[in-house]
């Protein structure tokens, strides 16, 4: 039993290093697209903060993927190779054709499709399921709004300014926005793979003092998201950083400000969000306030579209490979 409880973290750990590697895109996409740093340096960058932001965050996000989708009662470790196993794949997919959808709720999806093949849809808890779908919507748009209030307010504030000296000022600024980016994306990303870990250390009775989430869990999740930030995940980069819109580090502070302020308010507040929905929402949201043709729609509409199918598709991968595990226990 621990050598399959040892297995099973390891899995846990691999697909916490291909959320990395597949979301390195929203941490530097901008400031890659706006060649304030190249990417060599960028990821480098991203990857720092995303490990030490389990300093500056509670644990809020891992409790409720831990015991907030699915009642932890009714996991066990078919159901997360099964939830596992479903996110890992509805990532290798989107990251070899270059979508850059949500691992978190591919995660989710995919936790929800085992939970129900193994127990029935009562062991949802929707209350916590209800929270994370609506966020679906809600963070985009509040990337988007806020994106999109900041760059009318530096244009305003800046209006007479010499665009050169406006320019070289943004470059600086950039660097503290894409930290605080990707210190929201740490503490908002790794904390979902740190709540799986946790059920399956508390289904197997590992846990003292009733569910909770261990430093080494903590440490070694932020650990795993940051090495495959290291890595990148150039396919996306380029859809997050050029396809979308062409971005001015003006655009670029703005977009990763506002995507900060989103992802900060929803770790406090413990909903498990999508850092790429975020992103994107800043990122269309500075471009249409320069002007709306300024923002491929077509692209836009794509990466919708990724993320309407990301949870369903993840539910039937995860409740296939629970079925399998099941087959071969």
């Amino acid at each position: 039993m621990l050598a399959l409880l040892i297995a099973l973290i390891a899995v846990a750990l691999a697909f916490d290093f291909l959320n990395g590697r597949n979301d390195a895109a929203n941490s530097i996409a901008t400031i890659v697209s706006t060649r304030v740093l190249s990417p060599r340096y960028a990821v480098a960058w991203a990857a720092f903060f995303n490990f030490i932001a389990f300093l500056v965050f509670g644990l809020h996000v891992a409790n409720t993927i831990g015991r907030g989708i699915v009642s932890p009662d009714a996991i066990n470790d078919q159901v997360i190779f099964g939830a596992l196993m479903g996110a890992i794949c509805w990532q290798i997919v989107t990251g070899y054709l270059g979508i850059p959808s949500s691992s978190s709720h591919a995660l989710i999806g995919a936790l929800v499709g085992s939970g129900v093949a193994h127990a029935g849809f009562h062991t949802i808890v929707w209350s916590g399921l209800g929270k994370t779908a609506l966020a679906i919507v809600l963070s985009p748009m509040t990337g988007l709004i806020i994106a999109l209030v900041l760059v009318l307010i530096v244009s305003w504030s800046f209006r007479g300014t010499p665009a050169g000296r406006v320019d070289g000022l943004f470059r600086r600024v950039q660097f503290i926005s894409a930290s605080l980016y990707s210190l929201g994306h740490g503490g908002n990303d790794a904390q979902k793979t740190m709540g799986i870990i946790a059920a399956l250390l508390y289904a197997h009775g590992q846990l003292s003092g009733g569910f909770h989430v261990p430093l080494w869990v903590v440490i070694s999740c932020n650990g795993a998201m940051a090495l495959g930030t290291l890595l990148g995940g150039w396919r996306i980069v380029r859809t997050m950083g050029t396809r979308i819109t062409r971005l001015s580090p003006v655009q670029g502070v703005c977009a990763e400000t506002a995507g900060s302020i989103t992802l900060f308010l929803a770790t406090g507040l413990g909903v498990p969000v999508s850092t790429t929905h975020t992103i994107t929402g800043a990122i269309v949201g500075v471009g249409a306030a320069r002007r709306a043709s300024a923002v491929r729609w077509n692209v836009a509409q794509e990466i919708v579209l990724a993320w309407i199918i990301t949870m369903p598709a993840a539910a039937l991968v995860g409740a296939g490979f629970y079925a399998l595990a099941n087959l071969v226990s």
